[in-house]
Parts: structure tokens; C-alpha cells; sequence
């Protein structure tokens, strides 16, 4: 089996409504409701260019070295026979220590190649976020945390089962 290409972020969704455009009769405000709540899902996500399959790991942990090389190392017992070339954004602990301590163990198979900074519309994977803001928490009230939680799994696992779908958001990059 020949190496894996994937492209790799992560991203922040927070409960309270992220308000996006939409339609209204001329003269009416449209309103969200809101709790107040700011909970919030971190989440990385990582994208295969060649097959159409997509890995996410859901939580509320900080972003930063500890939680990327977590992330890492799902990635790498996903992918665990076969090389992976992993291309991410510049954020400062993609190149930090924890990071660097990891690539001593599996950088014989895992390469990282980061991409020009602020050039998001060259990841892949900044679609599949779009996606996930348009259909699950844009001009959306979650009354709870749990219901918040749920949706946004649900979009990620729909996104994940849906191959067509992924093949879509990556033509540009085909």
C-alpha cells in the first residue's frame, strides 16, 4: 500500500450561535436564542487526499503541543503500516518540543510538511470545517451542552460516512 497524503487542522466550535447569513421577510430581524454558555469542542480533524476518509478527534482540551501529539498518535495507530506525509498550518506547537520529541519515535514514517502561513485556503481540511459551521451550529441554538455536543458528532460522523461527499470538498485539490 502505497503512503498516505493528508492534510490536517483543527478548529473551535463554540454552543452560543454563530450567526451567518439567512433569509428573512424585509423588516424582520431574524434572532437566535442564546444561553450565555460559552462551552466550546476542540476538535482535529485530518483529511486523506487520495481516498476519500477523513479522522476526527473530539474534545475540550486546550490546543497545543500535548493535545496535537495526542492527535498525532491517533493518526499514527490508524495509519500504523503505512508512511504518511501530514500536511498542517504553521500553528506555533505543530513545531514545538512535544512535537519534535514524537518525530524521534515515528519520523521514519510520519513527515510533516507545514504549509505557507496564513494560506488556509490551501488545507483541505478548512472545507470540511466549513461544512460542519454551515450545517450544524451556524444560526443554531443548543439549549444544552450535551445537545451541542451530539449535533456536532453527528455532522462529523455524517461527513465520515459520506465518501461522495469528502470526494466533493477535495476536487479542488485533486
Amino acid at each position: 500500500m502505497g503512503a498516505r497524503l493528508l492534510f490536517a487542522d483543527e478548529a473551535s466550535f463554540r454552543q452560543d450561535p454563530t450567526l451567518y447569513q439567512t433569509w428573512a421577510r424585509r423588516g424582520s430581524q431574524p434572532l437566535v436564542p442564546t444561553t450565555g454558555q460559552r462551552n466550546t469542542q476542540k476538535i482535529f480533524g485530518a483529511v486523506d487526499i487520495r481516498r476519500p476518509e477523513v479522522h476526527f478527534v473530539q474534545g475540550e482540551a486546550m490546543f497545543n503541543g500535548q493535545t496535537y501529539t495526542a492527535f498525532l498518535n491517533s493518526l499514527a495507530h490508524r495509519y500504523r503500516r503505512q508512511e504518511v506525509f501530514l500536511v498542517h498550518d504553521n500553528a506555533p506547537y505543530h513545531d514545538g518540543p512535544e512535537v519534535k520529541a514524537w518525530l524521534g519515535d515515528y519520523g521514519h514514517r510520519f513527515h510533516l510538511v507545514s504549509l505557507p502561513k496564513y494560506s488556509p485556503d490551501l488545507n483541505a481540511v478548512e472545507r470540511i470545517w466549513h461544512h460542519v459551521r454551515l450545517n450544524a451550529t451556524h444560526n443554531r441554538y443548543f439549549p444544552t451542552k450535551q445537545e451541542f455536543i451530539s449535533t456536532l458528532g453527528g455532522a462529523l460522523k455524517d461527513i465520515a460516512e459520506n465518501p461522495e461527499q469528502i470526494v466533493g470538498y477535495l476536487n479542488p485539490f485533486l
